[in-house]
């Protein structure tokens, strides 16, 4: 199993980056992704992410998801 990085940990000075790509990994709609509960568990489990986080995360994801299609 591969680790994270000391960077990318929480703490991390690139700790943004794995936050951001976590945003666009839930928001993604291809259907090898999995279900939104696969992607929780790899998230928290295989990625590190809190669950604070995975949460904040979530929010990015499902707002921008709902001004894309209100400007539709």
């Amino acid at each position: 199993m591969k680790n994270l990085k000391t960077e990318y940990k929480p703490g991390g000075k690139n700790r943004q980056y794995i936050l951001d790509k976590a945003v666009s990994y839930i928001a993604s709609k291809g259907p090898g992704l999995g279900t939104q509960g696969d992607r929780h568990h790899f998230l928290l489990e295989k990625v590190g992410l809190t669950e604070t986080e995975y949460l904040e995360c979530l929010n990015k994801a499902s707002n921008g998801a709902l001004l894309d299609a209100w400007k539709k």
